[in-house]
This record gives structure tokens, C-alpha cells and sequence, in this order.
């Protein structure tokens, strides 16, 4: 048997070793980059599929699975490779999100908004008639506020993709006038639907809406068939209108600059979730459920967020919207404001005495 001296094995062992590393990115980074240009299409559909072969036989030939011969050399392939993928780092991170698209009507205009003092006029407020067939009827709308009149903040959990992922909306109360939803969406152009995937690479805007709850919500559980929750929660009253004034912030960012949409990091749930951090008087802690969004309602009951007389079970029960609004197309008065009681009907208030 052949022996080698120490460093004859550990020189050995770290070419070894750098070997694996060096695949296990060539792996990966041609899974990214391949799935980048099948969303993007930064050419014609054949093109970017003709590339996306190409660079898959070249990442083979790098990594010698069926292909033993190398295009150049072994040390030349492994330059070309790490340099076309800096290019396409360059190309990907150089994407920049833009307003004057030919935007999806629900939102197609920008939530924007004057204020004076604790007195807010928001203009583009959402308030489309949504018909059984899934098609709406248009109707933006100016509403004026008063920030030191808001009586409750709660929160709507809209499950689209079973138990585990949910789509999360903040509604406000106020003492004298109609409640606010707030929804952060992707901003679909007229051609796209939505892609959990795409929404990792670039694909989709941010978009903050708005709106009525007649629209926001009925659209969700009376016309989509998804499953809708109701969750009034405890909260101090200063910190309801910091969370407020936070949505406030967030539509003077998307005004002035364009904003991607993260499945994973810039989504309806980690956002709300930076700006409740932002107000809340302690620090809220990290956790699955924060990504996992469909289980935030237990999130919330943990926190002691939610009225603690009911148990999960039974707060899920009782908070189902879908039951309620079943039957609302049926109703003698379909107006907003019987709408919003039908959400809350039976519901404990949102209670700032007890906010955790």
C-alpha cells in the first residue's frame, strides 16, 4: 500500500473538500439561475429556454456528469462559468421595479394621502361591487380620518393555500366612520397571475391597498371561496394609531420608489409583522409562524394578543367569517356597514385595556 505523509492526505483532503464546495454551488447557483431566467424571460420564451439547456449541459460538463470532455479546459470552464454567473447577478440585481405598468384593475392605482394634524385623507381608497362571477365594478374612492378616533385593530386571516399559508389583512375600527383595511399585495399586471415561485425572483411589484371591507374581504370569502378569519386583538390605543401611521409611512415609500414583492422576506405577513415591531412597546419574538402565516392567529393567542376567555379552538370557530357572509348576497341591506357587522358578530371588541 501506497503511504502518504500528513500533508500529502490534508492537501488531499482540501482539494476534496473544495471540490464538493465548488459543486454544490455549481448545483445550486444553475438551479437559481435557471429558474431566474424561466420566470423572467429576459428574451422571447424559445430564447430564454434555449439558453436555460444551454447552461444546463454546460453546468454538466463543469461538474463531468455526462459529459466527460470539457468545452475548453477544465480550469477554463470553471472561469467562464463563474463569470457568466456574475454577469447574471449583475443582470438579476440590476431588475428595478417600476409604476408605469399595464396594471390589474384592483390595483391599478396608488394609495396616496394628505394629512393635518391627526386629520388623514386617504385618496384611491378601493371600493369595487364584486359580482359572482369574479368580475367587479370599479370604484376608487377619497375618505378623510380621524387617527385619534380609532377604536380597534383587527386582524383577517384568508387561508388560499391550505392550513399553513394565509393571506393577512388589518382592518381598523373607528368611532365615526366606516372601518379601513389594509392589504399589501402583489401588483399583478393585466397579463400575470400569481406565482409563489415568481414571487421570489422579481417578478411582481408591492402594492399597499386600501379599502372597504365590503370589497377587500367579500371578495375573499363570498366570491373567491377562500376561508376567512376575524380576529379582533388587543392592542394599546397609541400603538393603534402608530400602526396607522406606519401604513402611512409605507405608502409614502411605495410612492416615491417602486418596491419588489418577496414570497419569502417582503410578503402580506413579515411586513405588517416589521411594522407591529416598530410600534409595540416591547420586542416581539421571531417565530415559524411568522412565515408559516397561516398559524399567525396562534402566534397572536401566545402573545395574549387575543381574548384569552376563548381557547384556539374555539376562537377559530367563532371567528370563521365564511358562515356569516354565506348568506349575504340575500340579505335586505348589503351595504358596508351591515357587511362589517356581519364580520363581527358575535366577536369580542378589540380591548386596549388588556393589550399585552
Amino acid at each position: 500500500m501506497h503511504n502518504i505523509g500528513k500533508r500529502e492526505f490534508f492537501a488531499a483532503l482540501g482539494m476534496g473538500l473544495l471540490h464538493s464546495i465548488f459543486s454544490l454551488f455549481v448545483i445550486f447557483s444553475s438551479i437559481w439561475l435557471c429558474l431566474a431566467l424561466w420566470i423572467q424571460e429576459p428574451f422571447d420564451w424559445l430564447i430564454s429556454r434555449i439558453l436555460i439547456g444551454a447552461w444546463i449541459a454546460f453546468a454538466l460538463s463543469v461538474l463531468g456528469i455526462y459529459a466527460s470532455q470539457h468545452v475548453f479546459s477544465r480550469r477554463k470552464d470553471v472561469i467562464i462559468y463563474i463569470l457568466v454567473f456574475i454577469l447574471s447577478l449583475c443582470w438579476y440585481f440590476g431588475l428595478a421595479p417600476r409604476h408605469d405598468r399595464e396594471w390589474n384593475a384592483e390595483v391599478e392605482k396608488s394609495l396616496h394621502y394628505e394629512r393635518q394634524g391627526d386629520k388623514v385623507t386617504l385618496h384611491n381608497v378601493r371600493h369595487f361591487d364584486w359580482h359572482a362571477n369574479g368580475q367587479a365594478t370599479p370604484r376608487w374612492e377619497s375618505r378623510s380620518f380621524d387617527l385619534n378616533q380609532i377604536t380597534g385593530v383587527n386582524i383577517i386571516t384568508s387561508y388560499w393555500m391550505g392550513p399553513q399559508i394565509a393571506h393577512t389583512l388589518v382592518s381598523f375600527d373607528f368611532a365615526n366612520t366606516k372601518p379601513l383595511t389594509f392589504s399589501i399585495e402583489i401588483r399583478k399586471e393585466k397579463t400575470e397571475d400569481f406565482s409563489a415561485i415568481g414571487g421570489f425572483f422579481r417578478k411582481f411589484e408591492l402594492s399597499l391597498i386600501a379599502s372597504d371591507e365590503k370589497d377587500i374581504i367579500y371578495t375573499r370569502s363570498n366570491v373567491r371561496g377562500e376561508q376567512v378569519y376575524f380576529f379582533p386583538v388587543n392592542m394599546a390605543k397609541p400603538e393603534m394609531k402608530a400602526l396607522f401611521e406606519e401604513y402611512l409611512h409605507k405608502a409614502d415609500q411605495l410612492q416615491h420608489d417602486a418596491k419588489w414583492y418577496n414570497t419569502l422576506s417582503s410578503n402580506c405577513t413579515t411586513l405588517v409583522f416589521d411594522m407591529v415591531q416598530a410600534v409595540s412597546k416591547k420586542p416581539l419574538p421571531t417565530d415559524y409562524r411568522l412565515l408559516a402565516s397561516g398559524y399567525l392567529p396562534n402566534y397572536l393567542y401566545d402573545l395574549k394578543a387575543l381574548d384569552q376567555r376563548w381557547d384556539m379552538k374555539t376562537w377559530y370557530q367563532n371567528a370563521h367569517v365564511n358562515p356569516r357572509t354565506l348568506q349575504f348576497a340575500h340579505f335586505k341591506h348589503q351595504d358596508s356597514e351591515n357587511f362589517s357587522k356581519v364580520l363581527r358578530y358575535g366577536l369580542p371588541h378589540s380591548n386596549p385595556e388588556h393589550a399585552p
